[in-house]
């Protein structure tokens, strides 16, 4: 039984609503051209229809929020859905396998990738194949695989041993069938509430890389790659940095309270230990 929706769930889910609300506009709509070059609207202040002000190219800075939250998002679902498809499947082969060495072999790989950060991988992909938005989703989501690889099989492990399990192996049922049918229908809360986290960390991982020049190229608006137009003026514009700072901020924090507020509303008893503290 599930609990009942929560404080963390309904702010998580506002937030993230209001981002993808703004994501889904932009695609029909935006107060003027995010990559329109205005000299003569250089450092606009807010007023006149620029809600937030203009950019030091004169591009106005709300449409560029709006283009960046489609930005993040496309980064966000790409980087956890490749790392949502390798790590799960993983980490169930290394909860399922009757035999220890693979499960330890699965893990050992685990680890090792686990240690390259997804700068760090940012860098040598970039070195090959170009920085770019590509670059970047492959990046976040290979180095995003080893969570969701443990969180799989921890979660496997647990469902390996229930009653149900047990009996769907005595009726004959083959390991790939215990597998869809019983094992990831009863771990799918789980990955669903590691995904909302790892989406948050996705969020900064783009900016980072956008800012420093691996992520998302130009002219294509994004909140990383704002901050680092904006660092120059901080101190007289400071603006120019609060707005898409402000945005990452209100982002990640959105999805990080949605993923406690799934876990509470998906997991009941950790609703009540946490109530009888």
């Amino acid at each position: 039984m599930r609990g009942r929706l929560n404080a963390s769930l309904i702010a998580g889910a506002a937030l993230v609503g209001l981002v993808v609300a703004l994501a889904l506009l932009s695609f029909v709509w935006t107060p003027h051209d995010p990559v329109l070059v205005d000299a003569a609207n250089k450092l606009r202040d807010p007023g006149g229809g620029y809600l937030l002000g203009a950019d030091k190219f004169g591009r106005d800075t709300f449409s560029q929020l709006m283009v960046g939250a489609r930005t993040t998002l496309y980064v966000g679902i790409v980087a956890v859905g490749i790392a949502a498809l390798i790590g799960t499947p993983l980490g169930m082969i290394a909860g399922m396998t009757r035999w220890r060495w693979l499960s330890e072999l699965v893990m050992r790989v685990n680890d090792l990738v686990f240690a390259f950060p997804a700068l760090l991988l940012a860098v040598m992909l970039g070195a090959v194949y170009g920085a770019g938005t590509l670059t970047a989703m492959i990046a976040i989501g290979v180095a995003t695989v080893p969570a969701f690889a443990r969180v799989a099989r921890a979660a496997t492990m647990q469902v390996m041993v229930t009653d149900y399990i047990l009996a769907a192996r005595a009726a004959g049922r083959r390991r790939l069938q215990v597998a869809f049918r019983h094992v990831l229908p009863n771990i799918g809360s789980m990955l669903i509430v590691q995904a909302s986290v790892s989406f948050a960390i996705a969020i900064l991982a783009e900016a980072a890389l956008s800012f420093l020049g691996f992520g998302t190229r130009p002219p294509t608006p994004s909140w990383g790659r704002m901050l680092q137009e904006s660092q120059e003026l901080l101190f007289s514009t400071p603006r120019l940095a609060l707005w898409p700072g402000l945005a990452i901020a209100l982002a990640v924090l959105g999805f990080n309270l949605l993923g406690d507020g799934l876990r509470d509303y998906l997991d009941p008893k950790l609703r009540r230990i946490r109530a009888e503290r």
